[in-house]
């Protein structure tokens, strides 16, 4: 990622408390060692130590000095850092709530998603109860027709062994009935020989 142009420059914005001696305007810190003397290493600071913002930038004032920066240049760039520092603002303000937004609306999906999950689990449920169920009713159906088939079959059987004796039963008394007929007709022939033998 390129680094911010006004990056270096804000870091030596810093200012706390009033400034120096020597005439120094409120707010004043030098950003670098006077001439001819060295500045101790600052210890670094922690990561929250230090906050600027654009009304911080626009109030800082700068000891005027006759090898010092042109005062138009510094008021010029001070200007465009508060604006820089604005916009960065702004847009991270829009970023916060449009990562707010999208936040809310990962939670809505996760939401949806775990209620489609919920839904699909029950209709996958539902649908191996309604399977078993529907196993466990052919099987009763099944085990039904089966034994009505038997029951069937016992009494068609029982019809069937019923209609034979009757038909035996109705041979033999046709048989007798035959039987006695043709005696009773043979009886009746020798009678009416013997009639046209006394006659004759």
């Amino acid at each position: 990622m390129a680094s911010d142009p006004f990056d270096g420059d804000v870091r030596r914005l810093r200012h706390g408390g009033r400034g120096g001696g020597n005439g120094d305007p409120a707010g004043y810190r030098p950003v670098r060692p006077e001439d001819g003397m060295s500045e101790p290493p600052a210890s670094p600071a922690p990561a929250d130590a230090f906050h600027l913002t654009p009304l911080d930038i626009r109030k800082q004032e700068f000891r005027k000095s006759l090898r010092g920066y042109e005062p138009i240049g510094v008021e010029d760039f001070r200007m465009r850092v508060a604006d820089a520092l604005e916009r960065v603002i702004r847009e991270r303000s829009v970023l916060e709530e449009r990562l707010s937004a999208l936040s809310e609306q990962l939670r809505a999906f996760r939401e949806r998603e775990r209620a489609m999950n919920e839904a699909l689990v029950a209709a996958q449920q539902l649908r191996q109860d309604m399977r078993v169920a529907a196993e466990r009713e052919a099987q009763v159906i099944k085990r039904e027709a089966e034994a009505e088939a038997r029951r069937i079959l016992d009494a068609t059987r029982a019809a069937e062994a019923e209609g034979r004796a009757r038909m035996q039963e109705a041979e033999r008394m046709y048989a007798g009935y035959m039987q006695g007929f043709r005696a009773l007709l043979e009886r009746q022939l020798a009678e009416l020989r013997a009639l046209e033998g006394h006659g004759g």
